[in-house]
């Protein structure tokens, strides 16, 4: 097996860390969970370098509200720390695959740019909106 078990203790470990990092959040009961499951661990198999988590659900509540999953399965992506991608539902091999290769060509130094950058507008933003309802 791939895969590891992510649980509130090792989540920020196994996330933060560099590189490329996919997240499984399931639940034994789903059905859509247990077919992916064999998907998602045949894809483990052909990307060695990536860490392939997976997140119970019913046994990490905390995770999943944090994450505010709402449907399972749910996959995320996550690459030197930051989330790049989360969605609801299953994906077939291929997807998942380019899904990977997709993460992979990310010059992740750009991604960060604009995440400073966003978070300067989002700042600028909220200063403005504070400004406006002082006024008046």
């Amino acid at each position: 097996m791939n895969t590891r078990e992510i649980t509130a203790e090792n989540f920020e470990s196994e996330v933060a860390k560099e590189g490329i990092v996919l997240l499984d959040f399931w639940a034994a009961w789903c059905g859509p969970c247990r077919a992916f499951g064999p998907i998602f661990e045949a894809a483990a198999g052909r990307h060695a370098d990536v860490t392939w988590g997976k997140v119970d659900t019913e046994a990490q509540t905390e995770l999943a509200s944090a994450f505010q999953v709402r449907s399972i399965p749910t996959l995320m992506v996550f690459r030197d720390g930051i989330r790049l991608f989360s969605q609801a539902g299953m994906l077939p091999a291929a997807a998942l695959d380019d899904l990977v290769s997709q993460v992979r060509a990310l010059d992740m130094d750009d991604v960060r740019k604009q995440l400073a950058e966003q978070s300067e507008r989002t700042e600028t933003e909220a200063e403005g909106a504070s400004s406006d309802s002082s006024e008046g």
